[in-house]
């Protein structure tokens, strides 16, 4: 009876260690979970950070977290337009897998769950700054508050330049800290309005930049006109960098730093010319760093693995120690950061429905695209429409001709001299119909200017990117693809609309 005494309670001894093992290994989970800063920019290309080579702009920064974290350099949005691109960031999903959302000015209907709101039954305190999903209306689809968190916007400052917002991003984001207890882990969004149009004409000259330095693609007229667009761009793209510099060291006073993933990124490229709003480097492609020293391995490597933006809401689920809903299209990162075994990661895809309707029945450009190391094909489904916007614009929203793409003075010189020799070409490239089938081979032409589609030469690597794209769109089932409601051409507008602009047509019944 004794012998079986102590073998009980030795037994009870080892039942009540292991559970005290188990209440603290979940405490321990609790309090070691990481905060989410995600810092994104408003229409900002790959090119244009100083750690990813451009010889002007300084983005200290973006360039800090990259030497302490990771540079991505295959980083491309899901969409080249605001509100989609923000919705596959949140729900972690290709954008024809949300209705609406997959068009801008429209919503985001709440059956699709953000990684924000899961966050937040999770116990973390979310809030955001400045511009977070948006353009649109939400209440047509159920939501009653912006679902990139609680929003904190109070501060304000004095911009330095006209066209930059008076919102203090970074001093809201220290008001959110404020509210936060340190044993609670948060998660913000900094969203800045710039680098979006319009800018003040010559900032970049008065910030003592030289516009004899600026790199101009080819893809734009390299003229004096051109080269103080890109400076005054630059500076907002600064001015972004700045609030991001500010918003890092509050965390650092805090002394959280360490156990915050940081993120910086753009929600698409930059608003100029066969750029934003199409699926080219330009509008896609996107600068990405990420720092987590207590959750990437070997930090100052450089990621060349591609990705979606789609892949940070499983990324940040992950990282809470949470399942990512089944939905989820994205894939986590945790293997870039060096914590599980890698994943094929060769490829991003990119797409884009209606951006603002400036076609004849307020209808979008439909298209789909493949990136990898070496080759872009981009398919097109409507290839009849104007892509970057009809030259008529009474049948824009925004009644400006060709009104997918933003007025600024490089388009203003390049429509108005798209007749000379000099530049016919390009503004054609800008402005003009293009196949339904594109593929550029990025090896000998990096900015994608020489459709090869169609040749002899590239017709099994065509064959081949095309049925790999069209697998993928049936595997996460596109309905331009698989069949079923294809609407976006017909789903309410909510942008502003020209007293000169279109209506959206009935959807055929």
């Amino acid at each position: 009876m004794k012998r079986n005494t102590i073998t009980n309670r030795m037994i009870q001894t080892l039942v009540a260690t292991a559970a005290l093992c188990v209440i603290g290994s979940n405490m321990s989970s609790a309090e070691t979970r990481p905060n989410i800063l995600f810092c994104i920019s408003d229409d900002q290309s790959y090119a244009h950070t100083g750690a990813n080579g451009d010889p002007v702009v300084q983005t200290p920064a973006f360039d800090r977290i990259a030497r302490e974290g990771l540079r991505f350099t295959h980083a491309f949005c899901d969409a080249p337009t605001c509100g989609p691109s923000r919705s596959a960031i949140l729900t972690g999903q290709h954008i024809w897998r949300l209705e609406e959302a997959g068009n801008i000015h429209s919503t985001l209907p709440a059956k699709f769950a953000t990684y924000t709101e899961l966050l937040e039954k999770a116990g973390y305190a979310v809030g955001y700054t400045g511009k977070g999903w948006s353009p649109g209306r939400l209440e047509p689809g159920g939501r009653k508050a912006n679902p990139a968190g609680e929003l904190f916007n109070r501060q304000s400052l004095k911009p330095p330049f006209k066209g930059i917002r008076a919102t203090d991003y970074a001093g809201n984001f220290q008001n959110f800290l404020k509210q936060v207890p340190k044993d609670r882990p948060f998660c913000f969004w900094l969203g800045t309005s710039e680098p979006h149009r319009g800018y003040q004409a010559g900032a970049g000259k008065l910030t003592g930049k030289d516009p004899s330095k600026a790199v101009v693609p080819p893809i734009f007229p390299d003229n004096d006109i051109v080269r103080n667009d890109i400076l005054d761009y630059l500076v907002e793209v600064e001015h972004f960098d700045g609030q991001v510099a500010r918003a890092i060291a509050a965390i650092e006073a805090r002394g959280e730093l360490d156990n915050t993933l940081v993120v910086i990124t753009s929600d698409h490229g930059m608003p100029f010319p066969r750029a934003k709003a199409s699926l080219y480097d330009a509008g896609s492609h996107v600068p990405l760093a990420i720092r987590w020293p207590k959750g990437i391995r070997m930090s100052g490597r450089v990621a060349t693995s591609f990705i979606n933006l789609s892949d940070l809401a499983p990324t940040f689920l992950e990282a809470a120690d949470l399942e990512p809903p089944s939905a989820m299209t994205g894939r986590s990162l945790m293997d870039t950061f060096g914590r599980n075994l890698a994943i094929k990661r060769d490829a991003a895809f990119i797409a884009m429905e209606r951006h603002d309707g400036c076609r004849k029945g307020g209808k979008g450009y439909p298209c789909r695209a493949i990136r990898t190391e070496d080759y872009l094909y981009i398919h097109n489904f409507e290839p009849t429409r104007w892509p970057s916007g009809s030259p008529d614009r009474t049948v824009c929203a925004r009644s400006i001709p060709f009104g997918e793409i933003d007025s600024s003075p490089t388009k203003t010189f390049m429509m108005e001299h798209r007749n000379e020799h000099a530049l016919a070409r390009l503004a054609e490239l800008a402005f003009g119909m293009r196949p339904a089938e594109e593929l550029y081979d990025l090896k000998s032409d990096s900015h994608q200017m020489v459709n090869v589609a169609g040749s002899a030469a590239m017709a099994e690597t065509q064959a081949s990117l095309r049925q790999r794209l069209f697998d993928h769109l049936r595997k996460t089932h596109d309905p331009r693809v698989v069949g079923g409601a294809v609407d976006w051409d017909y789903y309410p507008y909510y942008g502003r609309i020209s007293t000169e602009g279109w209506s959206v047509d009935e959807k055929p019944r």
